[in-house]
């Protein structure tokens, strides 16, 4: 296929979700604001295909062109680019956790988190704050992630968005899983399915949402939070095929808890079987987040004697270093 036009179609993909939302000509500030927000959409997609870590530095380089232009802008400006520069921290944040750097992750998501204050826009706000709670909550910090889910519902006010409530209903449920805590997680499964119900299917989510919240959103939280909790039956009683939607980093992530419901059943050899497709995912892309995630499934089972799936298991992870 010619190279320029394959680049033109991917473009014009990329800008679908944005080109409703450009400015009137003549209205420089929302041109600027338009352009950089067509970028990010246009990263977070490549996101799907491609390594973080070739992504890395075009974001960044991206935040710092935000940078430049807000700081130059005039100050009734500022606030709208404000906005652009919370999403593009906020994609950085994400890059940095599919990497595994943690650190640099929360350290991105504070930033999309404070660029959200500035911009004046408690919607984005609390966006970016549930988004922060989830990492906290996938990384074991259940405490923390509950405190900054109730500051997100804090940050919302009045506004009761259906797809903000079931969203953060999904996060809270991962937070009391990660604390350890089956009937809570469970009850905010609950709350979150009750709010799906009230959707409109039809109605794109509204922005700062990127994605749909739907049924399956909700069943893949409670995989999650039975591979958590070390509940086979909260993992495998879900549709798992159905699941499987979203880029192929993702559904490595699916597997992988697919994997801890598995081997919470006692299940040895189709845990490590269905880890070991993840794990490739995870070398192909280089995610330290899939990788940290596969050690970690690796780390539960103690056993002097490993089978064989287990054993070729291990051989995959000798020498990774991500």
């Amino acid at each position: 296929m010619d190279r320029r036009r394959f680049l033109g179609g991917a473009a014009a993909v990329a800008a679908t979700p944005a080109l409703a939302a450009l400015p009137d000509p003549g209205d420089t500030a929302g041109e600027q604001a338009a352009a950089l927000r067509l970028s990010t959409s246009a990263y977070r997609r490549l996101d799907g295909s491609t390594s973080a870590r070739d992504l890395e530095e075009s974001v960044k380089a991206h935040m710092r062109l935000i940078q430049a232009i807000t700081r130059d802008a005039h100050a009734d400006q500022r606030p709208r680019l404000a906005a652009v520069g919370s999403e593009a921290a906020s994609l950085a944040g994400w890059l940095a956790w599919d990497m595994g750097d943690n650190g640099s992750a929360r350290t991105w998501y504070g930033a999309a988190i404070r660029a959200a204050q500035a911009a004046g826009n408690p919607l984005l706000t609390a966006y970016q704050t549930g988004s922060l709670a989830q990492f906290e909550a996938h990384a074991g910090n259940g405490v923390q992630a509950l405190n900054l889910a109730a500051r997100a519902r804090r940050a919302l006010g009045e506004q009761r968005l259906a797809v903000a409530d079931s969203w953060l209903s999904s996060v809270e449920a991962l937070a009391h899983a990660a604390a350890g805590d089956r009937r809570r997680a469970d009850r905010s499964l609950t709350a979150s399915r009750a709010a799906v119900a009230t959707l409109d299917g039809q109605e794109p989510p509204p922005w700062p949402w990127v994605f749909s919240f739907t049924e399956t959103k909700v069943a893949a939280a409670r995989v999650a939070c039975g591979a958590q909790l070390g509940l086979a039956d909260w993992v495998l009683s879900e549709d798992t095929g159905a699941l499987a939607t979203g880029h192929e980093k993702q559904r490595a992530l699916l597997v992988l808890d697919i994997a801890s419901g598995h081997l919470a059943g006692g299940r040895v050899d189709a845990a490590f079987a269905l880890a070991s497709r993840a794990l490739e995912t995870g070398l192909k892309y280089r995610s330290g987040r899939i990788v940290e995630r596969a050690r970690t499934l690796r780390r539960t089972l103690t056993t002097t004697a490993p089978p064989k799936p287990v054993r070729h298991f291990d051989e995959q992870l000798h020498g990774v270093y991500l």
